[in-house]
């Protein structure tokens, strides 16, 4: 199938998560599996796609909390029925352990919860501190769990600067240099993962994992 087939296909699915229209958007994605689109791009492309908007519209006030949660059930509900089956046999065993929070004073949790999921579909264990996590308690996980890498999403431009301060405790805890570090979320880029001394930072959720995964290779 062509990729601008797939394309087109993502863009409705995108809108009709964006607009609620719950059989507008399981149509979508029934009609993309059933062309052969890429799975990960379905997600990326169009479920994703539609809850920024969502959460854009949010923003701007122009949806409330019924709508986000609305959103958020939908989005939850054509994953778990259309997504996950043909997500779950793609890579067996254990890859390793990874501790993932939105950082403190952001409760955005859409993408971060999509990068958890691709990443124990990929064979990574996950654990999943929540959102608003504060340095304290990342430090607190990486001693409890000992994970093998660190994730940080933030959504907010006010609120990914609390990144380097999550660096910095682990630092100061002398964990640093035990764990690997990857950020990510809508604000955040290539430069500022640099500048704050992450090791990687992740676009999306596929190029996430892919990071995660080139991570754990280096360390072998």
């Amino acid at each position: 199938m062509s990729e601008d087939a797939c394309s087109r296909v993502f863009e409705r699915v995108g809108r009709a998560v964006a607009e609620l229209d719950h059989a507008g958007a399981e149509a979508g994605v029934v009609e993309a599996l059933g062309l052969g689109c890429d799975v990960y791009r379905l997600v990326e492309e169009g479920l994703r796609r539609g809850m920024v908007e969502v959460g854009a519209r949010f923003e701007r006030g122009e949806y409330f909390l019924p709508e986000l949660v609305e959103a958020g059930e939908l989005f939850n509900s054509l994953m778990e029925r259309y997504v996950l089956p043909r997500l779950s046999t793609r890579v067996g065993g254990r890859r390793g352990l990874v501790v993932i929070g939105t950082v403190r004073g952001d409760i955005h949790d859409i993408g971060k919860n999509l990068v958890a999921l691709m990443l124990r579909v990929n064979g990574f264990e996950v654990v999943d501190l929540g959102v608003d996590v504060s340095p304290d308690r990342f430090v607190e996980a990486v001693k409890k769990y000992r994970p093998d890498i660190v994730g940080m999403s933030a959504l907010l431009t006010t609120t990914m600067l609390e990144m380097r301060n999550v660096i910095d405790a682990l630092k100061s805890a002398g964990l640093r240099d035990k764990v690997k570090v990857i950020v990510g979320g809508a604000p955040v880029t290539e430069e500022f993962a640099r500048e704050i001394g992450a090791d990687a930072y992740g676009r999306d959720a596929v190029d996430a994992v892919e990071k995660c995964i080139r991570l754990l290779e280096k360390q072998t």
